[in-house]
């Protein structure tokens, strides 16, 4: 009987106080999240129950397993005990890093409501993207390395290995020169301030908006919804465009090549009702003027502005569209023209002749000398 209570005990007692356990942090975090409704903090770290109770259950378990007297645990208690020391090396870094990410979420949350300004908060997003990424990174090294350190065969490996860690560095850094160029790239765009997570940017002629920093790419997600993967060297090597550096909001310009009988003024008072009807436009400021002149045609530019990159793109192609209908209904002598009719060819006068080269007519004498 003895036999079979006594291995109950040892799981059932561990694996019940584990659930009671995070029952009751659970209980205490739910309390405080609902007298704390400023901050997140409380409900975010209500995620970290289940890597709390596999990392209370495991420990609970590693310390009495040997209690449980069981035949096959005392042959096995070695490999056994191994097992549960990784999977609480495991569990332990799963819990750090729910823990980390909880309190970085809570902080970008809180920044984000106290604050107005739209480029400040993308700027924190993608920091507190990054940092979370650099957090899971470190922490899952330093746990992989524990777990390796738990084997005595691997003791002795890396004794080997400091031994020779200058000439593996320089190996290593060789090797690895891209990979660490695009991760000190990362953090120079987390924390430059170069470009951030929702920023409208135009890289090599495409136009679309930063969906994703990691710490070796970025991802841009163009208008079409195709998405552009590149190193975050680029952005650190070469030029590219930041339509929301500075603030969100735009001007947009229509360029028209017309006829030069077009009406100027006209077409400067159809603009603003056409901005006005537009929903895209913000008010901000629009006009119209003679920009250039050629032979055959005049340029036109009309200038709007928007609120942000999606509404000059609507304003820039609602004013391009209605302005091409008025004038082709109103006023369609303004387009540009272009003719299509065969030249016609010039008619060669006659050479005129000189007093000598007229024949005289008969009868009629010939003057001259001689």
């Amino acid at each position: 009987m003895e036999n079979v209570l006594r291995p109950l005990i040892v799981i059932g007692g561990s694996v019940v106080l584990t659930l009671f356990v995070g029952w009751l942090v659970d209980l205490l975090l739910r309390r405080e999240d609902t007298r704390h409704t400023e901050t997140p903090l409380w409900g975010l770290l209500r995620r970290c129950r289940l890597p709390l109770q596999v990392v209370l259950c495991t420990a609970i378990l590693r310390a009495t397993y040997r209690q449980a007297q069981i035949e096959s645990i005392r042959e096995h208690h070695r490999g056994i005990g191994q097992v549960l020391t990784l999977v609480l090396i495991g569990a332990s870094a799963w819990l750090v890093v729910r823990i980390a990410t909880a309190i970085v979420e809570s902080t970008y949350t809180r920044y984000a409501a106290a604050t107005r300004d739209p480029a400040r908060v993308r700027r924190v997003r993608t920091q507190v993207t990054l940092i979370q990424r650099v957090v899971i990174a470190v922490v899952g090294v330093v746990a992989f390395a524990a777990m390796l350190l738990t084997f005595p065969a691997m003791r002795a490996v890396g004794t080997s290995m400091l031994a020779s860690a200058g000439v593996l560095g320089i190996v290593a850094g060789v090797a690895a020169q891209s990979t660490l160029g695009n991760l000190f790239a990362g953090l120079q765009i987390a924390f430059g301030d170069m470009v951030r997570i929702g920023d409208t940017v135009v890289v090599d002629g495409e136009w679309g908006t930063v969906e994703e920093i990691t710490l070796t790419f970025l991802a841009v997600r163009t208008w079409d919804e195709r998405r552009i993967t590149m190193p975050v060297s680029y952005f650190t090597s070469k030029p590219f465009e930041n339509w929301s550096r500075g603030g969100v909001q735009m001007t947009g310009t229509v360029f028209f090549h017309l006829d030069h009988s077009t009406p100027v003024p006209e077409m400067r008072e159809k603009l603003r009702d056409v901005l006005r009807e537009c929903p895209a436009w913000d008010g901000r400021d629009w006009s119209l003027a003679v920009t250039d002149t050629t032979p055959s045609t005049i340029q036109v530019r009309a200038v709007m502005t928007a609120k942000d990159a999606d509404d000059i793109w609507t304003v820039r192609c609602a004013v391009r569209e209605q302005l091409i209908a008025w004038l082709s209904d109103q006023h369609p002598y303004a387009l540009p023209r272009i003719a299509t009719a065969h030249a016609v060819e010039r008619e060669e006068k006659p050479a005129e002749l000189t007093q000598d080269q007229i024949a005289p007519e008969e009868g009629t004498p010939r003057t001259g000398r001689g």
